[in-house]
């Protein structure tokens, strides 16, 4: 029973081209070396080590770098203890208008004040500006890593030149260990990204991400499968140059240097316009879509692994509208503003007091602990 759905999964007639089989991959030249799907379960345990690798990388270095940074972690301003509100917050956060009508008739207490207590009471679960800077540090420092490495490895392939070379005799295309090292980091650093994407910082794009998560492993675990390393690792590369930048502007913001942080934020837009939306399409994408057709031919798979790089090229598009958005206000504006995908929300300066059932004064605080502040007081998020 289960060796045949593992070979109705495994179908050769779907994931590789015709005459070729799984046993062809597995008897390469003498001195040469193909992909074998099982190499790449390397990545899950490794994801594990990457993820440990991330904690100790934040305690021991992006934690002390955001002290001398002056980049304290804070302590959210907290809401004042009431059992009603609390067991209603624990099943609901954000809630409706029915239970805050009903919260208001039990407790006499006027709407908007319940509703600045559960901002108050949502803001107390939200991570300090210096476990941001932290996450932050992690993912600049492994993008600016993998990528050198990649460039290292591509500069002297003769894909990177002529993509036409992704598929001469494809795909009986040997695999040297610059391809098997990078391709299993990647997987690796996606795989650990998947898992804490549930206790990271929640943005209001996270199902997005995770679509964008998933797309990227299946990509990655599929072009590895069937020998798509050379076009796949250029599109690993692609991905990985701009996310450098966007990572440098946030660790510019979180440390309040707000012209590097537009600065760098408008060299981030720049490079995810050029690698996303023109290498990306009309470089990458058109050499699996075209070149490979014409030169190798397509079979069934192909269709569903141009149909997964269509789905990040849309996913390119919306966060390059969100981008541009935000790089719009930074030029005209001179400075970088709140994020669309923020995980913050505005809270009133005022105190909750629970002895009064007037309606306070509200005054919206331009500051807020989890908040990002620039030298004026203004609020931002990447």
């Amino acid at each position: 029973m289960t060796s045949s759905i593992l070979d109705w999964i495994w179908s050769e007639s779907f994931w590789l081209p015709q005459n070729v089989t799984w046993a062809d991959l597995e008897r390469p030249p003498p001195g040469e070396e193909y992909p074998r799907m099982r190499d790449i379960l390397y990545a899950l345990p490794l994801a594990v080590c990457v993820f440990l690798l991330r904690m100790l990388f934040e305690r021991l270095v992006a934690k002390p770098c955001a002290q001398i940074l002056q980049i304290q972690a804070g302590v959210p301003r907290q809401a004042q203890p009431n059992a009603v509100l609390e067991k209603v917050f624990q099943s609901k956060a954000c809630p409706d208008t029915r239970t805050l009508e009903g919260l208001s008739k039990q407790m006499d207490w006027d709407e908007r004040k319940i509703q600045r207590w559960f901002r108050v009471r949502r803001n107390q679960e939200r991570p300090s500006v210096q476990k941001k800077f932290c996450e932050s540090m992690w993912r600049f420092t492994f993008y600016l890593g993998i990528f050198i490495y990649a460039i290292r490895h591509l500069w002297v392939s003769p894909w990177m030149w002529d993509t036409r070379e992704c598929w001469y005799n494809y795909p009986f295309q040997p695999l040297s260990a610059g391809q098997f090292n990078y391709y299993v980091a990647e997987l690796a650093f996606y795989w650990s990204l998947m898992f804490s994407q549930f206790i990271d910082i929640k943005r209001k794009d996270f199902i997005i991400m995770i679509v964008h998560h998933l797309a990227t492993i299946f990509l990655i675990t599929f072009s590895y499968a069937n020998n798509m390393l050379r076009a796949g690792t250029l599109v690993m590369c692609v991905h990985d140059a701009s996310d450098i930048f966007l990572e440098a502007a946030k660790l510019a913001n979180y440390a309040k240097y707000q012209r590097l942080c537009d600065g760098l934020f408008v060299v981030f837009s720049i490079s995810f316009f050029i690698t996303r939306l023109v290498i990306y399409p009309f470089w990458v994408v058109y050499s699996v879509l075209v070149e490979s057709w014409e030169i190798a031919g397509p079979y069934q798979a192909w269709w569903l692994l141009n149909g997964l790089l269509l789905v990040l090229q849309t996913l390119h598009i919306i966060w390059f509208y969100l981008i541009a958005r935000i790089a719009i206000k930074a030029i005209f504006k001179g400075k970088v503003a709140k994020d669309d995908r923020s995980d913050i929300e505005s809270s009133s300066d005022e105190e909750i007091d629970s002895s009064s059932g007037k309606n306070p004064i509200q005054t919206l605080n331009p500051k807020d602990n989890n908040h990002t502040g620039n030298p004026n007081g203004d609020t931002h998020d990447h």
